[in-house]
């Protein structure tokens, strides 16, 4: 790799690292683990830079990158079981509640307008600025801002109701909610 494209690479590195880290960290559940696969998804492309000729598309070939060295690791991971004659008594983490949340979390997205949801997306998953959410939707900067101040003031409201709800001892169908509100 010539020096030029060296420093191409460190540049590239520096700016994008915070961003591709997000990315890692969805990726694999432990930071350390986001840090190491962001670190060898590094190490492999540093080695095809000089192959990337769009380098605008440069973290879309990382993000490809991290998704096989994490299907590597998850392949290669070994199994340890270990035989017992009693269960243990400790409660085992299965994620349980964090699939629950995010279940929810998407039923409650499905309430917004497509443009709302986009935004909200954008801004809150993929961790973008208002400006770079508004060149990709192609939106001013200030649409952007309303847009997402309604979406999330809508996702309150949602959520909040959702709660009474289940606290009123009793889960409503969408439909039985909107029929109750007229």
């Amino acid at each position: 790799m010539a020096h030029g494209e060296v420093l191409e690479f460190e540049e590239y590195v520096r700016t994008r690292q915070d961003a591709l880290l997000r990315s890692a960290r969805r990726l694999v559940p432990d930071p350390v683990d986001a840090q190491d696969l962001l670190q060898t998804a590094l190490v492999r492309t540093y080695n095809r830079w000089d192959g990337i000729a769009d380098k605008r598309l440069a973290d879309a070939y990382l993000r490809r990158v991290m998704i096989n060295t994490r299907t590597e690791w998850w392949r290669a991971r070994r199994l340890e079981e270990v035989p017992t004659e009693q269960l243990p008594d400790a409660s085992v983490d299965d994620s349980t509640e964090q699939h629950a949340d995010r279940a929810l979390l998407m039923d409650v997205l499905k309430v917004l307008a497509p443009k709302q949801r986009s935004v909200v997306v954008l801004r809150h998953w993929e961790q973008m600025s208002t400006e770079e959410t508004a060149a990709a939707l192609g939106m001013s900067a200030g649409t952007v801002k309303s847009t997402l101040h309604r979406a999330l003031a809508r996702l309150r409201q949602e959520l909040e109701s959702r709660n009474a709800e289940m606290a009123a001892g009793g889960v409503l169908g969408r439909e039985e909610r909107e029929r109750c509100a007229a």
